[in-house]
Parts: structure tokens; C-alpha cells; sequence
């Protein structure tokens, strides 16, 4: 299979970007989309070019670094799967692919598709813990955990993904997992209004109830889990 690629190149968070196109040929229809692009990348720098940047570290749909925008769908046109476990039999022979970086402001490009996602870590370490002394409960490993929100691995397509930029469905999923385990139910209240205060901090839009974090989600996780998070908030503030 033969690919014409679209690609955002950007070489820092100041420069100002833009589409660059390359061709990548004989490509196996069961090569991952990744790999398409180590292949792309091998080609360049035998070209002497600069290889594109692009961000990856466990390549099995768990660490939710291979965050890409491809044809203007977050983690591309297959359902239920990151960027990673994409598979090119999934394009036609001689397609056009555009690949950009996650488009939001609180997501700014670090280097062609690579973007600065610490956001997500501000708002999990201004909420998303247990400090209290919960005596004899049992171990939260031990604990069986409904999948749905836990699965989150905070990719960032919902925000990515979302026409506002809300960061709701990952605060949402996080509160969820952490309220469903005895340690975390005594704090819920205080998490829900701690991260919520840190998403808007930090420049995250509002919801507003599209569904679109929902659809693109790898994880499948329900907005089900906002609307507990907004019922969380509103009696933690009825409470103060």
C-alpha cells in the first residue's frame, strides 16, 4: 500500500507551524500506524531530513501517549483504539492522511506532533489522591473496580476532541474510580471541587454536552460519569 501524508511540522512552541507532505510506499496493510511512521522517519534521516516527533512509549493502548489527530479524528478512524493500535488496512491503497498534533490551547505544541500535556498531571495532583486514615479497609488493589472509568489512560481526545476544550470526561473518570473505592468515597467531595477548580485554572473549556469526548474516547468511558462529578460539585458547594 502506497500513502501520501499531510503531516504538522513545527519546530518549537514559538515557531509557527505547517503541513508538510511525504510519501511513504509499500506499506504492509497489517502494519501499525506507528510503525508507518518509524518507517517514514527511517527514510528521512537516510534523506539526511529531520525525522518528525511524534510521542510513544508502550505501543499496546495503555499509556495514552500516541496521541494523534489523523483525518480529524482523535486517534484516527477505527473505534475503540489509540493511535498505537491502529492498523493501516483500516486506509485504502493511495489515501491522503492528515496527521496533526492535539489541538487545544491547553495542550500547546512542544514539536511537530508532540504537545505538553502536564496539565492533566496539575489537575490529578490538585485532587486525585487519598490522604485519609481509613483503618482496616482493604487494600484497593483487591478491590474489583467497574472498567469504565478507571480505563481512562488520560490521552487527551476528549479534550482534543471536544469544541470547547473540556477537560470534563478525565476529571469525570477520575473522580468516578477513586469514589468507588472505600479509601477514596471519604474525600469525594473535596476532589471533585479541588480538580474542577484546577481544570478551569488551567484554561480547560466548559461542557456542554455534546457527546463528542464520548464517541472519540478509546476507552469508551460514559459522560454518565460527568454528570456524577456535577452532582458531586454541587453538593460540596451546597455543603460550604
Amino acid at each position: 500500500m502506497n500513502f501520501k501524508l499531510k503531516i504538522w511540522r513545527q519546530a518549537d512552541a514559538k515557531a509557527k507551524g505547517g503541513f508538510e507532505t511525504y510519501e511513504v510506499n509499500d506499506i504492509s496493510e497489517d502494519t501499525s500506524f506507528l510503525e508507518m511512521l518509524d518507517i517514514l522517519n527511517n527514510n528521512l534521516i537516510h534523506e539526511g531530513k529531520e525525522p518528525v516527533a511524534f510521542d510513544h512509549d508502550c505501543r499496546e493502548g495503555i499509556c495514552g501517549m500516541c496521541s494523534l489527530h489523523i483525518n480529524g479524528e482523535a486517534h484516527g478512524p477505527d473505534t475503540e483504539v489509540t493511535t498505537c493500535q491502529l492498523h493501516m488496512r483500516k486506509f485504502h491503497d493511495s489515501d491522503t492522511i492528515t496527521i496533526e498534533p492535539w489541538r487545544s490551547a491547553a495542550f500547546p505544541v512542544i514539536k511537530d506532533l508532540v504537545v505538553e500535556r502536564s496539565a492533566f498531571d496539575k489537575i490529578m495532583q490538585a485532587g486525585g489522591f487519598i490522604s485519609v486514615n481509613t483503618g482496616g479497609v482493604p487494600d484497593a488493589n483487591t478491590i474489583p473496580v467497574p472498567r469504565d472509568a478507571a480505563a481512562c489512560i488520560g490521552c487527551g481526545a476528549c479534550v482534543a476532541t471536544c469544541k470547547n476544550g473540556s477537560a470534563m470526561l478525565f476529571v469525570a473518570a477520575r473522580v468516578s474510580s477513586l469514589a468507588k473505592l472505600p479509601q477514596g468515597k471519604v474525600e469525594t467531595l473535596r476532589r471533585a471541587k479541588a480538580m474542577i477548580a484546577k481544570m478551569d485554572e488551567l484554561g480547560f473549556g466548559g461542557c456542554t454536552n455534546t457527546r463528542a469526548c464520548e464517541a472519540e474516547c478509546p476507552k469508551s468511558i460514559s459522560i454518565s460519569h460527568i454528570a456524577r462529578l456535577n452532582r458531586k460539585f454541587l453538593t460540596a458547594k451546597f455543603k460550604d
